[in-house]
């Protein structure tokens, strides 16, 4: 089961939206950013990251028992996880939302700009007994232009995420992890009501991932380069 971002304007990387989620790149006479340290297999330089959304260290601090084992969010650090987030987006199955197929700097601009951004997108890996499965951005969808496609709330919450590997997948996994982020998000972020995710409506899977997880479809909405299921977690039903 995979997921995508919504709108993405400003990464450079995975584009349907023109600017911070890239989805779809569909300019290859543009050549990409020169990542010659990616290209040659040197480890990413680190940057200063901006600050991260008030609330988050305690989401990605905070450890889940689940029935599949413990999981945690770890924040992505491309010096050590861009040879595994390359080989999850080269996936077919993933780069056929994602996609982010081809050389690792792709994926690597995409996640570089959410960790030196505004500070409103985290990326974080889903680690499973110690296990890295898993792909998640975590966002202030209404600091994200997906709050230009459909009413959003003060500190709603995005999430966007992956499951990396072919055996992880199509076993129930993607319903229970997305119900323990909810929780964990909804836990560290006291002023957040709400929590949307915005599948493509060809995602089926994914789309029903959410429903199973306690997410309500609240219809369609268009999104620069997809039709995406707007899907609603509210804090306290209504």
């Amino acid at each position: 089961m995979q997921g995508q971002p919504a709108d993405p304007p400003a990464r450079p990387g995975r584009a349907r939206r023109p600017g911070r989620h890239p989805v779809r790149l569909r300019h290859p006479a543009q050549p990409a950013a020169p990542l010659t340290h990616v290209e040659r297999n040197e480890p990413v330089p680190r940057t200063e990251a901006s600050p991260r959304p008030a609330g988050v260290e305690a989401v990605t601090r905070e450890a889940a028992h689940t029935p599949a084992g413990v999981f945690r969010l770890l924040p992505v650090d491309l010096a050590r996880d861009l040879p595994l987030l390359g080989r999850w987006m080269n996936d077919p199955a993933v780069a056929s939302f994602w996609e982010l197929a081809g050389p690792w700097h792709l994926t690597a601009a995409h996640v570089r700009a959410q960790l030196t951004g505004a500070g409103h997108s985290v990326p974080c890996l889903g680690v499973l007994d110690g296990r890295p499965m898993s792909y998640w951005e975590i966002y202030r969808a209404d600091l994200d232009p997906l709050a230009r496609h459909c009413p959003v709330r003060p500190h709603d919450t995005g999430l966007h995420l992956l499951i990396g590997d072919a055996a992880d997948r199509g076993r129930g996994l993607g319903t229970l992890l997305i119900g323990v982020v909810t929780g964990l998000v909804l836990a560290g972020l006291p002023a957040c009501t709400r929590v949307l995710a915005e599948p493509d409506v060809r995602n089926a899977p994914c789309a029903a991932a959410f429903r199973n997880a306690g997410f309500r479809p609240s219809g369609e909405i268009v999104l620069p380069g997809k039709r995406a299921a707007l899907m609603i977690r509210d804090r306290c039903p209504e």
